[in-house]
């Protein structure tokens, strides 16, 4: 077995592990808070009423597919704080259905673009982040949403915590970011969980086009309520 397929096949057995531990333990819905379940009805309805927001980040289109905002907060955070990767699930969903509104999927087409084959390339958790999980957040949604992303980008760290910092903050923190391990030949699509400022998205894509690949935009399952528009179509 190669190295790339003995680490696909280990990161399937930590989500298995990882999932049948939260079966075990009596948890409350990760949106709400109620007892006795891990997301209840109304908040699972509240991820499936994904729709097409749009932003710019300089010259890349970022498309999401929820407002991160509401049981979206709780789902995430407990995703990642709290081990509970079944909730990749519901995630990986919403994120599907916005890739296919926006008709981003590999092998289909970018928004208002000719058909074209995309390489989907998932935001690397840090090193820091791996090693306290033991999983990497938006490759696990990316896969519950169907999508096999190739490991084209290693995160090399941000100096400090990005959610303590605005806009022109976060821009200097990632600044060298990300090391590029090898180069698509196809157009790629970068996947991330969730787009605040777009700094982390920004620093993604510089690193891929300033060694020669092309990245068409992004797609994220969620985006803090700043500014967005709905997609014309």
């Amino acid at each position: 077995m190669t190295s790339s397929r003995s680490a696909v096949a280990a990161a399937w057995a930590r989500d298995a592990a990882a999932q049948a531990v939260s079966w075990l333990i009596p948890v409350d819905c990760a949106g709400c808070g109620r007892a006795d379940i891990s997301l209840c009805e109304e908040c699972e309805l509240a991820l499936r009423r994904s729709a097409v927001r749009h932003r710019m980040v300089g010259e890349l289109d970022v498309f999401s597919a929820l407002d991160y905002a509401g049981p979206v907060v709780g789902v995430m955070r407990s995703l990642k704080s709290d081990g509970r990767t079944g909730l990749a699930r519901p995630l990986g969903a919403a994120l599907r259905a916005t890739l296919e509104r926006a008709e981003v999927l590999p092998g289909g087409m970018w928004t208002g673009g000719a058909t074209l084959s995309l390489v989907p390339v998932a935001i690397p958790s840090s090193p820091a982040a791996f090693a306290r999980r033991g999983y990497r957040v938006v490759e696990l949604i990316a896969r519950r949403a169907g999508l096999r992303c190739l490991p084209v980008l290693r995160s090399v760290g941000a100096a400090i915590d990005q959610r303590a910092l605005g806009r022109a903050a976060r821009e200097r923190n990632t600044e060298g970011m990300f090391a590029v391990l090898s180069v698509p030949r196809q157009p790629v699509v970068l996947i991330d969980d969730v787009i605040t400022t777009g700094a982390t998205l920004r620093a993604a894509a510089d690193a891929l086009r300033a060694e020669g690949a092309t990245v068409l935009g992004a797609v994220t399952v969620a985006s803090t309520p700043l500014r967005w528009t709905p997609n014309p179509r």
